[in-house]
């Protein structure tokens, strides 16, 4: 262990009490949450203004997929910064830990997010003219599950890019591995989706960007044992 600089400031009991009572362990979390939200607000209110302002018609899907580029880099700065958060109040950084998570995984998070918001795009697109198409109804439904699939992998590669160092392509066959490996998480990753869905269609994309750091959270949490996997079976 290092020594201390002779003068370094030497820690009290009260300044190692100061953060660890029941107050300070509420009000760290609701601490971390609040600044980690303004900043996803932040990040992403290029892509939220104008797709909030768009009028919910079939037409406007691959346009609303577009509006969705700064999303990826802003929600894997988050998923850091969480996992990093301190545990008292003098350990909170929340906004360091975001913009370090957001400069370390920006570029490799839009390698992935690029191409799959294209899939996504020419899927609402496919969906959209589906009647003028006359392509047979069966076809819809295989690109309903084609994009909840594509978009549960998404989520796994999102949770992989923002919390470790890989190579894009062992992040993509990481990410469709654990799709069948860690079936909990997959569940919980679908419930997840779900409930964001239920809050658009019942309020707005607004509302969600609101509460965008508790589904943050949750993807988090849920995603936990597919983490601490990849962590014991493909890191030194």
């Amino acid at each position: 262990m290092k020594a201390m600089e002779p003068g370094a400031h030497q820690p009290t009991a009260a300044s190692r009490l100061f953060g660890e009572g029941p107050l300070a362990r509420v009000t760290a979390p609701v601490y971390s949450l609040l600044i980690l939200n303004l900043l996803l607000l932040a990040t992403t209110a290029p892509a939220l203004v104008p797709l909030v302002a768009l009028d919910r018609d079939p037409s406007n899907a691959p346009l609303a997929v577009a509006c969705a580029l700064p999303v990826a880099p802003a929600l894997s700065a988050t998923l850091y910064a969480l996992r990093h958060r301190g545990r008292d109040l003098t350990e909170l950084h929340p906004a360091a830990a975001f913009w370090r998570g957001y400069r370390m995984n920006a570029v490799g998070v839009l390698r992935l997010w690029v191409p799959y918001l294209a899939v996504m795009a020419l899927i609402a697109e496919n969906l959209t003219h589906f009647r003028a198409a006359g392509v047979p109804a069966w076809w819809k439904a295989a690109l309903v599950v084609i994009a909840v699939v594509a978009t549960l992998w998404m989520l796994n590669a999102l949770l992989i890019t923002s919390l470790f160092a890989f190579r894009p392509i062992d992040v993509v066959r990481l990410a469709a591995y654990f799709l069948g490996r860690t079936r909990a998480v997959t569940v919980g990753n679908l419930g997840v989706l779900i409930a964001a869905a239920v809050v658009v269609k019942i309020g707005s994309e607004a509302v969600l960007a609101l509460f965008a750091v508790l589904f943050a959270a949750a993807l988090l949490r849920v995603c936990a044992p597919m983490a601490d996997q990849v962590e014991k079976d493909f890191t030194a």
